[in-house]
């Protein structure tokens, strides 16, 4: 069987952390290995919140270790950026480390851009950050898709960034604080916004099943993406790992976890699993749920 998945949010796989200095051919290697394995064909190798300088080095030193491995390049089809332009507020940050955000900038997203070899594919911010809209349109010419995460933007700043080409929610209905406002939220305003694709994390986990039902019955046909989110437990079972600074614990029930806190870090699904759980919990076909998890993920990329 080929491999067909389209994963945009890959952090790490198969005891790899892509947040780590010091990856090695082998490491690379052995975390595609894995990917393929799962049905996974492409990502989009994704690195977190950190400083501009630490994150310009590591896509640095993933494109060369790319360059000396056409199967690693073809399966890391470009970068996803989930910071360092998130909210810093408590509930909205998540396991992302709030002193190493900053405000977006236009001379950083350049660095981070060749660093990338030209290959960044989609960025992660939050709207109300000052900044935000001048560098969603700057990246957007470029060719790179924009979505918001880890945000309580409000209306008219999302409405802000809709005009300056954003298109898309990273795990939408994560990244919030346990208890919100019961109608005015950022959850429900983009819930609401049929312009964006909304993008999910199916394991049961970071959505229960019925609420998986809710969020997508609330948008429209075809503005539907899931995602694994997952870091280096995904394939690899229950252990000790690392995401980032961050040192994370996953049990036996796959559940990722900072030790001692209830917030989840990233995940350990891998999108073979995700694709059964659509089935399960959503009651798609097989044939709709590998849609949504392959070639409507690479066309909302813009490939």
């Amino acid at each position: 069987m080929t491999a067909p998945y389209f994963d945009m949010q890959v952090n790490g796989f198969g005891g790899v952390d892509f947040q780590q200095d010091g990856l090695t051919p082998a490491m690379l290697d052995h975390a595609v290995s894995g990917l393929l394995a799962h049905g996974t064909g492409r990502i989009l190798l994704t690195l977190i919140t950190d400083t501009i300088d630490r994150l310009c080095r590591r896509l640095e030193e993933i494109e060369r270790l790319c360059q000396g491995n056409g199967r690693a390049r073809a399966v890391i089809a470009g970068y996803h950026l989930e910071g360092p332009w998130l909210s810093r507020e408590e509930g909205y940050h998540g396991a992302h480390d709030p002193g190493r955000m900053s405000d977006p900038g236009l001379a950083a997203f350049e660095r981070l851009w060749s660093a990338s070899g030209g290959r960044l594919r989609l960025i992660t911010l939050a709207p109300e950050r000052p900044g935000a809209a001048e560098l969603i349109a700057a990246a957007t010419r470029r060719g790179v898709r924009m979505s918001i995460g880890h945000s309580a933007a409000s209306e008219s700043e999302i409405d802000a960034a809709i005009t300056a080409g954003l298109t898309m929610c990273t795990h939408l209905g994560n990244a919030v604080p346990n208890y919100l406002h019961r109608h005015d939220n950022v959850i429900q305003r983009l819930l609401g916004r049929d312009e964006l694709t909304a993008v999910f994390i199916p394991d049961g986990i970071h959505l229960p099943p019925v609420v998986l039902r809710n969020f997508v019955r609330a948008k429209p046909p075809g503005k539907v993406l899931f995602t694994t989110d997952c870091m280096a437990a995904a394939g690899a079972g229950p252990g000790r790992f690392t995401l980032g600074q961050v040192a994370v614990e996953v049990g036996a029930d796959g559940v990722v976890r900072e030790p001692g806190r209830a917030n989840f870090a990233g995940s350990s699904l891998t999108m073979d699993r995700a694709v059964a759980n659509l089935r399960a919990f959503l009651g798609w076909s097989e044939a709709a749920a590998v849609e949504a998890c392959s070639t409507r993920v690479a066309a909302a990329l813009g490939f």
